[in-house]
This record gives structure tokens, sequence and C-alpha cells, in this order.
């Protein structure tokens, strides 16, 4: 395929802090019981300081571990899900496709993102502001979205439509885009996402292996398959830094201790155990408090 590019190299994270509204935004909580009342106190079991302490963690291992260039978008109390920064954009090569959440409320999140985007140089595609435009009704959310290097699987949910990936398609022509149902969580990257190039971790629940079939009657190309027996552990974020070096976010042990065993199986990598047990708790994951960019293509 042309255009394939290098996957992995990454200059750049944007990542935006934990605000102190953190768990009060509703945010996939329709697993759990009825989306809170407007101003309601967050839920008992989420640490607002243990969230904050783990997303020092995860920048401080991208920042300094991992080598990348840190933006980091302060908190807005007002935007209690705005730490999800990867909902609200997909990033490939030059192209920022700025999505459309499917919560109202959420859709405010996207304008500072945008401001950084615009001022790394990218060029910026919205994917429509008003019911019934050029959108045509289209929701999209970046977790739903997973790019492999080659190509791009968008997971159909309760937050991505069909519409919303017909509008990725559109601006990222060069690559095959496909659509699969979202059968073991909430979002395509809550059972799935790259541990390398061409290499698929997977969730190993009966939901997860039913949307793996559907990627793989759609794909030309053949990956590797790890399985992980946790859903947690399937969302990792592989980057590979310099000098050929392979690094590899995940889970600890204490939060997936049944999966630590098959991530090994991944030979010569630096792993980085980096904990999210408390955006866990409101359905996200690590990968669902970054967006990586790379400023320097190599393609083949």
């Amino acid at each position: 395929m042309a255009n394939v590019c290098t996957y992995g190299r990454f200059t750049h994270a944007i990542v935006r802090g934990v605000p102190t509204s953190f768990g009060r935004g509703g945010e996939d909580r329709a697993e759990e019981g009825a989306e809170p009342a407007a101003g309601a106190e967050p839920a008992a079991t989420v640490d607002l300081a243990k969230a904050q302490r783990q997303f020092g963690v995860l920048t401080g291992a991208l920042r300094q571990k991992v080598g990348l260039q840190l933006i980091e978008i302060p908190p807005d109390p007002e935007l209690p899900d705005s730490w999800r920064v990867e909902d609200v954009a997909v990033i490939q090569g030059d192209t920022a496709l700025i999505t459309r959440p499917f919560r109202l409320q959420r859709r405010a999140e996207a304008e500072a993102v945008r401001r950084v985007v615009s001022e790394l140089s990218l060029t910026v595609v919205e994917m429509g502001a008003e019911e019934g435009g050029d959108s045509g009704g289209a929701t999209l959310e970046g977790s739903d979205v997973l790019f492999t290097g080659r190509e791009f699987f968008v997971g159909i949910s309760d937050h991505t439509n069909y519409r919303g990936a017909e509008v990725l398609a559109d601006t990222f022509r060069d690559f095959a885009v496909s659509t699969v149902p979202v059968c073991g969580g909430a979002r395509l990257k809550n059972i799935c996402s790259m541990g390398g190039p061409d290499t698929i971790v997977i969730s190993n629940s009966d939901g997860a292996k039913k949307t793996l079939r559907m990627m793989e009657q759609l794909t030309d190309h053949r990956y590797e398959v790890l399985a992980v027996p946790e859903d947690a552990a399937a969302n990792c974020i592989y980057v590979r830094g310099a000098n050929q070096r392979d690094f590899l976010l995940h889970r600890p042990a204490e939060e997936c201790p049944e999966s630590m065993e098959a991530l090994q199986k991944l030979q010569d990598y630096t792993f980085l155990p980096t904990a999210c047990s408390e955006a866990g708790k409101l359905g996200a994951n690590l990968s669902s408090l970054c967006l990586l960019v790379n400023r320097k293509h190599t393609y083949f």
C-alpha cells in the first residue's frame, strides 16, 4: 500500500490535566448506573488525588523515558471529561481530524486541542458543528479508532456511528478504513490496541474475539495477535523510540496480574508499567489520556 508510515514513530504527546471535577462528567457510567445529575459529587470510588498522581506518572514516562516532547493543556473544571484527550482528535501524518463526541457536553473539549494542533502546523479538518451540516449527524471518538500503520479500523459503538467513520475515510483517503462492531467493550480501544508494528494486542473475551474475527475478514494484511486475559491489559501505548528502541506503556501487575506473562512475549521491549485505575473506573484506558503526533515522517 502506498503511503504506509513506519508505525510507532512519534515526536510529541498532547495531554490534558485531570480537573478537580474529575468523575462528574458521567462518561461511560451507563454500565454502572444512571448518569450523575449536574453538580453531583464524584463517585465515592474515584480518587481525584490518585488520578492526578497517575496522570503525572504517565506524562513523566512519555517525556523522560520515551523522550517525546510533551504539550500539556491545562485542566478545565468546566469540562470534567476533557482529560480524555484521545477522543477529540484523530491524528495521522500532517492531518488532524477534529472529531465530534457523542455527548453534546463534550464537544467544547475540542477547542483547546484544535489550537494546539494548529500551532504544530497540522492541517486541521473539522468534522462539522451542526446536525444536518457537513457532518450529517456524524459522531466519532478517537478511542473508537485503531490505526495500524497500514489502515484504520473504526469501532461502531454507543459513541461512534457509521457517518463518523465515513468522515474519517474522507479525511484519510490514503488508507483503507473498515468499520467493526464493538462487541467486548464500550469502545474499540477498550478491547484492543497496537503492541508494535503489525501486532494487535486484544482481550481474550468472547466479545473481543468476535470483533477480531471481523477485523481479520476485512483486511488484506496479516497481523500478529497477542491475546491477554484482561480487557484493561489490551490497551497499551507503543512507541518506537530512538535507536529502534521499542517502548510499551501498559497497565501494571497490580491492575492486570493475569496478563503480564502474555505481554512478556513481546521480545526486546522496554516495558513501562503505568497505572490507570482511576481513569479505568470511568471507562477509560492509558491511550485515552494522550494524543501522539509525529512531526518527522518516514515513508517506505
